[in-house]
């Protein structure tokens, strides 16, 4: 217990437990060590007693304390003792009275007298032996709490047999340390049966971890073995060199040493057999246990997250191999791992996840103790093998949840135009019939001048109306498209003329325009209603969101086989929490918009296969910058020169 506590000693719990364990070893361990020089020394040295005695007395010593301590702590852990002032006080309940007692232990220690090693309770004085009964007594009030508040029957039945040997330990100890004449007959017997009280308590802990797993001390099997074996081979080399003394008169002690040395050849076979057998079941055990922990990543990965499947096989993994920490880091799809490291700490080891020469990433975790046992390292290769499979069935999941999204997106869209398309006809006429005897109306000399006002304000909601209507049914229908060969207009004189149709606009707002055409004429693979529908609502959009005094930058270019249109404002750029937002249809800012804008743009530039793309705010710190890219058809030609030419070559709207 000393071993595998030490080996993790993590947590507060498991620290003081593992203080516990080792003031028991140096309390049994001196006392064999003082029996040993007894049987092996006719007189056995002082020094090695002073020693022996010395070490027997601290291990003793910490014993009352630390049971106390320990099921505080336990206490605590199990949410019977509040943390605070309740805890603190039990604390100071442990140790003030070891404090208190020094002066008994330091008359122990400097004694000349013979070491008791029998009963050394008696020279630490009546004082330490009524801490000690009243230590174990109130070990076993806090079992009997803990038993009633076991969350499972296995915990409930290991709390009530230590309920139990408590409390005969502590009737025990009062007899012995109450009836001093009867036990000075019995010295011998009252020490085995005390001794064998204290031991029960591990033995039913070691069948727990066993059995149970308890306190997750459980995975320490092969830590386990490795100490059991270590301890079999050192009691095997003292019983090699008593054997040599004893048969020292037949054979030299060196031929018997090297006789009995050379006997457990024989026994290498079967034992291993027998280690084989334990490790293949330790293996396919890690190995089982693996595959299950497979079982519910793969139902998260189901759910098509990548996000929260990582999540959980963090948590999931950490939990099940019990270990301290577990991060997964995701590398890019394709990207060839680094040079990993294999230890950051002596607790911390960083494994790659893949399988097949392909990585995905790097699992790395942490132990509670002072590093990772065989089987968990086993558990944890297999396991990254098998991440990758439960991560690419996320991914296709998740895709093909985006694309049923998608699907659904676009039948909205598709429904909301043609409603859109369906109102828009039904509404256009009625307004051109109104727009039309408003406007004979404002003609008519005998409308009085306040009509007149009214009548113009009128007229102005209705071409409002229009507008929106017509932008409506721009969303609502595809591109326009020729019925044979290949779309074609030129870009150039597009521009040219939407500038022409928003500079009314853009000086009614006091917004400056500036269209800088490429040196040559730009042909593209549109036509010419389309490249208007691009060109008319990013440019209306950036007048209306640049200041008065402001400007609008129109530029074009030509590159290999596209053409490319920028335009940039001064306005006060896009916040970044609408960012995720500005091409969605339908949203708007503006009190009288649409919100059909940059949808229509977009929409426009997919059928086309063309590109968007857009910055804000601009270097400078302000503004918006959008830049479309336009698949180019045919050779560049001088719009200025071969004007007639150009007419020609385009192709008619329908």
């Amino acid at each position: 217990m000393v071993v595998i506590l030490g080996h993790r000693r993590q947590r507060n719990f498991e620290r003081i437990f593992f203080f516990l364990c080792l003031a028991l070893t140096c309390f049994f361990g001196s006392s064999l060590l003082a029996l040993n020089a007894e049987l092996y020394y006719a007189t056995p040295p002082p020094s090695l007693l002073r020693f022996a005695w010395t070490f027997l007395c601290l291990g003793l010593w910490f014993i009352p304390p630390l049971i106390v301590h320990l099921h505080a702590e336990y206490a605590s852990i199990r949410d019977l003792i509040p943390p605070g002032m309740r805890k603190t006080a039990w604390l100071v309940c442990a140790w003030a009275p070891t404090i208190l007692l020094v002066p008994f232990l330091i008359g122990a220690l400097r004694s000349n007298q013979a070491f008791a090693f029998s009963s050394p309770s008696r020279q630490l004085g009546v004082p330490f032996q009524v801490w000690l009964v009243v230590a174990v007594g109130l070990g076993d009030y806090w079992q009997r709490r803990l038993e009633k508040t076991a969350p499972d029957e296995e915990q409930r039945a290991f709390h009530k047999n230590l309920r139990w040997n408590l409390g005969l330990l502590t009737v025990l100890l009062m007899i012995i340390f109450g009836v001093r004449p009867f036990i000075a007959r019995e010295d011998a017997w009252s020490s085995l049966v005390a001794m064998t009280f204290a031991l029960v308590p591990l033995v039913g802990l070691i069948i727990q971890v066993q059995r149970f797993n308890f306190l997750q001390i459980g995975r320490q099997r092969n830590l386990i073995y490795a100490v059991f074996m270590v301890f079999v081979a050192l009691l095997y080399l003292s019983f090699v060199r008593r054997a040599s003394l004893w048969w020292e008169r037949y054979l030299p002690p060196e031929a018997t040493a090297a006789l009995l040395l050379f006997l457990p050849v024989v026994f290498f076979e079967p034992l291993q057999r027998v280690m084989g057998r334990l490790l293949r079941k330790t293996a396919q055990t890690e190995v089982d246990r693996a595959q299950k922990l497979m079982g519910p990543i793969n139902e998260v990965a189901r759910l098509g997250n990548q996000a929260k499947l990582r999540e959980f096989s963090e948590r999931w993994i950490a939990e099940q191999l019990q270990l301290a920490e577990a991060h997964l880091a995701l590398d890019a799809e394709g990207m060839t791992p680094n040079l990993l490291e294999h230890s950051q700490k002596g607790s911390e080891e960083v494994f790659e996840v893949g399988r097949g020469g392909r990585h995905l990433g790097s699992l790395r975790v942490r132990a509670h103790g002072a590093m990772i046992s065989g089987e968990t390292y086993a558990a944890l290769e297999f396991l990254n093998e098998q991440l990758p499979s439960a991560f690419d069935l996320c991914r296709l999941i998740e895709e093909k949840l985006q694309l049923e999204r998608e699907l659904a997106e676009r039948q909205r869209l598709a429904l909301v135009g043609q409603m859109a398309a369906s109102i828009s006809h039904n509404l256009k006429n009625p307004l051109g019939s109104i727009k039309t005897i408003l406007q004979v109306q404002m003609e008519s000399a005998e409308l009085p001048a306040s009509l007149r006002q009214e009548t113009h304000i009128v007229l102005d909601e209705i071409n409002r109306l229009s507008a929106k209507l017509n932008q409506l049914l721009q969303f609502s229908r595809p591109g326009v498209r020729a019925r044979g060969g290949v779309e074609r207009c030129s870009l150039t004189q597009t521009a040219e003329n939407v500038v022409g149709m928003l500079r009314h606009e853009a000086e009614n707002r006091g917004v400056a325009l500036d269209l800088r055409p490429a040196e040559e004429d730009l042909w593209v693979a549109a036509s010419a209603e389309v490249a208007n529908d691009i060109l008319s609502n990013l440019v209306l959009n950036a007048i209306e969101a640049t200041p008065s005094g402001g400007h609008v930058r129109i530029a074009m270019q030509a590159a290999v086989s596209d053409c490319q249109v920028t335009v940039e404002d001064d306005g006060p750029g896009i916040p970044p929490e609408l960012k995720e937002k500005v091409l969605q249809p339908f949203f708007t800012t503006k009190p009288r918009g649409t919100g059909l804008g940059l949808a229509i743009v977009e929409r426009r530039l997919e059928e086309l296969g063309g590109a968007l793309e857009w910055r804000s705010p601009k270097e400078d710190g302000v503004g918006t910058k959008f830049r479309i890219t336009l698949p180019a058809n045919g050779g560049a030609t001088q719009r200025k020169n071969d004007g007639a030419t150009a007419d020609v070559e385009r192709e008619p709207k329908r």
